[in-house]
């Protein structure tokens, strides 16, 4: 997924910051895209809401393939659902450590920190300054302050003139001020810190622009963590402070609050936007969200699952060469597994293409799997299960202002979405 993501327009921010894409981008520019096949790019291609049929085709026909791409590298695209189980449990065969990508390129780049880049050791000491964070219960502290942060959005809606935009006002603030909340973020930064969360997903809106705003933002979270250091706070970075203190450095803080970020809210805010799209659509879904209490928790697995907004996972590298469905993968080889395949298997439910409101939880890997799945899984599910039938509730009549054919959805995204989406409230 390494090159992928680097290919990406409006990607996930993790490989804006390593060494193949600086690499990639000083070599070919902006002209990367263009050099790709588009059967390289079928992982990242829908049809609207959902992929296209050539993705459920590859699947069907081998759930592991070989991705064509012009560079010296080998991709192997995984998009079975057993199969990417396979690959996303397995942390003694496949390997997530992000230096590899260095080695890709000559390069020496450091860590940049967090869950994602690490594996165990590392990997397994960090998440468990974590873990205790994320539990049920201790994030349940958080269920009035989000209850609170979308009835804010919808009060800034309701006074809107005219059409308002769900993404603006709905979908990018709801998980901005909730990781805020979270982290112990100050409430006078909120304005720059959506500005630089919402900035990192551009590779290639301008040479280097994302570049500078991992930078930016980095370096801002170390200020976060300092400040913390000096005076631990409620949130999430005082409390490890508090219990842990001098066990985990500033630089690995920030990274976890780095991760935490890129992991929280680029991700909320596409379901938040796609799962409102869904309701615009349906009605009859829309009434029964608005009207029953206990649809909400099967509502939202099933939008996770149809959705799939985290299209593909972090990239694994083989640390030896071994089968994946009879095929042979190579020591050092770059496995990309297909999140959005691999939550279309049949091996799911009947009419898996399909979205139901009413089906019952399937074992969807829209969080990923194994030892990498999201740790911030139930706080994304909070905050699902808050917002949507606070918005159909609240405007019962919401209605797109324009065609939905006029929606501008990503074209080649990690995080799947749509750019904007225009509603009358009334």
């Amino acid at each position: 997924m390494g090159l992928i993501r680097t290919v990406g327009g409006n990607v996930a921010s993790w490989l804006t910051r390593t060494s193949l894409a600086r690499f990639l981008l000083r070599r070919y520019g902006n002209r990367v895209l263009s050099l790709l096949p588009e059967a390289a790019l079928v992982p990242l291609r829908r049809d609207g809401l959902v992929p296209t049929a050539e993705l459920d085709r590859i699947r069907e026909e081998r759930p592991v393939t070989r991705l064509p791409i012009p560079f010296e590298v080998n991709i192997w695209l995984v998009t079975g659902h057993a199969e990417c189980k396979q690959v996303l449990a397995d942390t003694g065969a496949f390997s997530n450590d992000y230096t590899h990508l260095g080695e890709l390129v000559g390069s020496r780049d450091t860590t940049p920190g967090g869950l994602g880049f690490a594996d165990p050791p590392d990997h397994t000491r960090l998440r468990k300054l974590l873990t205790p964070e994320f539990t049920v219960r201790r994030i349940s502290r958080l269920a009035p302050r989000i209850d609170a942060i979308v009835a804010g959005c919808l009060d800034r809606m309701a006074a809107e003139p005219g059409p308002v935009d769900l993404v603006e006002h709905f979908a990018l603030p709801i998980p901005s001020l909730t990781i805020c909340e979270l982290l112990g973020v100050p409430y006078t930064d909120r304005e720059d810190f959506q500005r630089l969360a919402v900035a990192r997903f551009d590779l290639f809106g301008g040479a280097g622009a994302p570049l500078g705003a991992i930078s930016e933002s980095l370096e801002y979270l170390k200020g976060v963590v300092k400040a913390q250091r000096a005076e631990p706070g409620d949130g999430l970075l005082g409390m490890i402070i508090r219990e842990h203190g001098d066990e985990v450095d500033d630089l690995e803080l920030a990274g976890l609050a780095d991760g935490i970020l890129t992991g929280g809210f680029e991700t909320t805010a596409s379901m938040l936007a796609l799962g409102a799209l869904i309701l615009l659509r349906d009605p009859d879904t829309s009434t029964l969200v608005r009207d029953d209490d206990a649809a909400t928790g099967p509502f939202v697995e099933e939008l996770l699952r149809y959705l799939t907004v985290v299209q593909v996972a972090f990239p694994r590298f083989a640390r030896h060469d071994l089968d994946v469905a009879d095929t042979r993968i190579s020591k050092g080889d770059l496995v990309v597994c297909s999140l959005s395949a691999a939550n279309r298997d049949p091996v799911l439910g009947d009419d898996i293409t399909d979205f139901d409101p009413r089906r019952a939880p399937t074992q969807h890997m829209a969080f990923g799997y194994g030892a990498h799945r999201c740790i911030g899984a139930e706080l994304a599910r909070m905050e699902l299960r808050a917002a949507y039938p606070a918005l159909v509730r609240r405007f019962p009549d919401l209605r797109l202002a324009t065609a939905e054919s006029a929606l501008d959805f990503r074209k080649t995204s990690i995080v799947y979405g749509v750019e904007a989406i225009p509603v009358t409230t009334g």
